[in-house]
């Protein structure tokens, strides 16, 4: 193929985004485009947008302004904006940045091909953020970042309401992929020689409770298990109200499923919890926690927490410390609370100073750096196997990275590529975040 049209595309947030823009690759790239990483030599600009925080939403329209000048220098320039942020701000983007030619939501990933045609036909500004019946991906060209590991989602959306988020509002209610079609997709990834594959969904844990057919997120987890060629399997997210003890019992049978578990605690104030409509208190998620590791061997936990939520009193926040001193994850994704649109929390009184909120996070972050570091200091020669997925960007000669079944990052040298291989590395050194090794030939 001649490819004449060059793409530049730029992605915010989080996996389920990433994953999007490998199909919109895909869809893009059939239609005679390629990618590159200048903006400037692009004749179509995406933005695969988030809104989760609201730094994030003012760094988006900061680059759609700088965006103003290629599109004025050179009007053939096509300008697409898509995303969460493109559901949640349809009506003020064409306002803000009217240099903006189209826009589309998550649920219409599937019909970029002809949205692009009637832009490009048409010449008119576009709008597609309708959400669609059903949850399909059948088909629909995808170009996957790695040769390795495969992102792949089960289902989309989510019913949970929390109301610090806006989810809900920018993909939807929940809907579940059919359990043939994810099949059919991970059989042929076997068969084109991946080795790990990573389900994604905004509440994993819901898969199947909308499909007609019986199916539960375990019972596609043993089905999965079962494909042959596959050695990995990883998950995220999964909601603490619905991790069930069946849900344990399968990771702890299925050999292929990682014994790395995420789960979101948010707060470890049972006050704070219920405001945010999380659904549980911080006694039910401590019993989830020690369910897991008392059947699980070898395990490792992550988690999401923010700080600064509406009401957090000094004593709300000293309990989410006292809790991480207890539970020991093995890290933690730590955010400050940010007021959003749209969101129940954003009209809460008692709004905690950013400069208060910034002095939480730093005492928080300091926190799991230590007991990150003091977990990662046990596994000190001790010998784990690797999945091999990178090679350094850093210009260190023969260095690689990859993750143990545990998600921890081991970085080693080898003089052999071993990209997408499994490998034996010795652990060394280790840090709060990355583990060193020596390859075991």
């Amino acid at each position: 193929m001649i490819y004449k049209q060059k793409l530049y595309l730029k992605t915010f947030g989080c996996q389920m985004n990433v994953n999007d823009s490998e199909y919109i690759i895909g869809q893009l790239v059939k239609l005679g485009y390629s990618t590159t990483e200048d903006i400037f030599k692009s004749n179509l600009i995406l933005l695969n947008t988030c809104c989760v925080r609201a730094k994030v939403e003012q760094k988006i329209y900061s680059l759609i302004g700088k965006i103003k000048g290629i599109k004025e220098s050179n009007p053939d320039v096509i300008l697409g904006i898509c995303g969460c942020m493109a559901q949640k701000e349809k009506e003020n983007i064409f306002t803000r940045a009217p240099y903006v030619d189209f826009i589309f939501s998550p649920s219409q990933i599937n019909n970029l091909e002809e949205i692009v045609s009637i832009i490009k036909c048409a010449k008119k500004k576009y709008i597609s953020c309708e959400n669609t019946p059903e949850f399909s991906l059948d088909h629909l060209p995808i170009k996957r970042r790695s040769k390795i590991s495969a992102w792949i989602q089960i289902m989309r959306g989510c019913n949970n309401y929390c109301s610090y988020c806006v989810v809900p509002y920018t993909r939807g209610p929940e809907q579940s992929r059919g359990v043939s079609e994810i099949l059919s997709e991970v059989n042929n990834l076997a068969k084109n020689k991946y080795r790990e594959i990573f389900l994604l969904g905004q509440n994993v844990n819901s898969y199947g409770n909308d499909l007609s057919q019986s199916v539960t997120f375990s019972k596609l987890l043993e089905l999965l298990n079962d494909i042959n060629g596959i050695e990995r399997i990883r998950f995220t997210t999964s909601h603490p109200k619905d991790f069930s003890f069946d849900l344990i019992e399968t990771i702890k049978n299925c050999h292929k499923v990682c014994n790395h578990i995420h789960l979101p605690i948010q707060s470890a104030s049972s006050k704070i919890l219920k405001i945010m409509n999380r659904k549980y208190d911080i006694d039910y998620y401590k019993n989830i926690i020690k369910e897991i590791r008392d059947n699980i061997d070898n395990i490792s936990i992550t988690t999401d927490v923010m700080v600064g939520f509406p009401g957090e009193t000094e004593d709300d926040f000293l309990d989410t410390l006292r809790a991480f001193k207890e539970i020991e994850f093995d890290e933690a994704y730590t955010f400050i609370y940010s007021n959003r649109e749209n969101a129940v929390a954003s009209l809460l009184p008692d709004q905690v100073p950013l400069e208060l909120k910034k002095e939480r996070l730093g005492k928080l972050i300091d926190l799991q750096k230590e007991i990150s570091a003091k977990i990662n200091k046990k596994l000190e020669g001790k010998t784990f196997e690797v999945l091999v997925d990178k090679k350094s960007k850093k210009h260190i000669e023969n260095q690689f990275s990859g993750r143990t079944e545990t998600n921890k990052t081991v970085v080693f040298i080898s003089k052999q590529d071993l990209l997408g291989q499994l490998v034996e590395v010795k652990i060394i050194k280790s840090s709060s975040w990355t583990l060193y090794g020596e390859l075991i030939e």
